[in-house]
C-alpha cells in the first residue's frame, strides 16, 4: 500500500457530515424509484454528502447518470462522489470517489484526481483498517457493522465493538471514521456514540417511500 509520503498529493481535510447518504441504483430500482428523483429527494432532506453506486451500470451509462447527479448536487450545494471508478469521478467532476479493497488504490485514485478530491476507503478487518491509516485517503470506512442484504462484502458484521477501535485509530490520524453495513435510523445514534464521524446510509433513506422525510428524519437525530 503506497503511504502518505508518496508521491501522491497530500490530501485536503474532509469534515465528514453525519449522514453519508448513498444513492443506490439498484436499490432505487428495486422500490421503483427513479435516481436522480431520489438524489433530488436527498438534498431536499438536508443531505449535504452522497455517493453514487451504480454497480449494474456499464460505463457510458454510469457516466451519464453521474454527470447529471453532479449538477444536481453541486446546485443544492452538497457534495457527491462516485462509488468504485475514479475515471467517471474524473470524468463527471464529481468530488471524489470511495474505493473499495479490490479497486483502484487510494493513491493511485488520489493522482488521479488530486489533492482537494475526497477519497475514501472501504475497510472491514484490522489488517485492513492499519493499511488505510497511510494510504492518502479523506476518510476510512469500517462494516458492514449490523448484517445487511443491501452491500454484499462478504464479511461478517464487525459490530459496535469494532466502530470503537477503528474509530480511535482513525483520530489520532486525524482521519474520519464513516460507519456502513446495516444502518438504521434506531441504530445510527449509537454508532455515532461509538465514535463514527459519519453513517452511511443505503436502504433505510428509501424506507417509507419518502426519502426526502427520511433524510430529514436522520438529519434531526444525528443533528447534521
Amino acid at each position: 500500500m503506497t503511504d502518505r509520503g508518496s508521491n501522491s498529493p497530500t490530501p485536503t481535510q474532509f469534515p465528514a457530515p453525519r449522514l453519508t447518504a448513498i444513492l443506490d441504483v439498484e436499490a432505487c430500482a428495486a422500490r421503483g424509484f427513479d435516481p436522480i428523483d431520489t438524489l433530488r429527494a436527498f438534498v431536499a432532506g438536508g443531505a449535504t454528502f452522497v455517493q453514487l453506486r451504480a454497480k449494474p451500470l456499464p460505463g457510458g451509462a454510469f457516466l451519464d447518470l453521474a454527470g447529471r447527479a453532479v449538477e444536481l448536487a453541486h446546485a443544492a450545494g452538497a457534495r457527491l462522489i462516485v462509488n468504485d471508478r475514479a475515471d467517471v469521478a474524473a470524468l463527471s467532476g464529481a468530488d471524489g470517489v470511495h474505493v473499495g479493497q479490490d479497486d483502484l488504490g487510494p493513491a493511485d485514485a488520489r493522482r488521479l484526481l488530486g489533492s482537494a478530491a475526497i477519497v475514501g476507503l472501504s475497510t472491514h478487518t484490522t489488517d485492513q483498517l492499519e493499511r488505510a491509516l497511510d494510504a492518502p485517503v479523506s476518510y476510512v470506512a469500517i462494516g458492514p457493522v449490523f448484517a445487511t442484504a443491501t452491500k454484499a462484502t462478504g464479511y461478517d458484521a464487525v459490530g459496535l465493538t469494532m466502530v470503537r477501535r477503528a474509530a480511535a485509530r482513525t483520530a489520532a490520524r486525524g482521519l474520519p471514521l464513516v460507519a456502513i453495513g446495516g444502518m438504521t435510523l434506531d441504530h445510527a445514534p449509537a454508532v455515532i456514540d461509538a465514535g463514527a464521524a459519519s453513517v452511511a446510509v443505503i436502504g433505510d433513506l428509501l424506507t417509507g417511500g419518502d426519502p426526502e422525510r427520511r433524510v430529514r428524519e436522520y438529519v434531526r437525530t444525528l443533528g447534521v
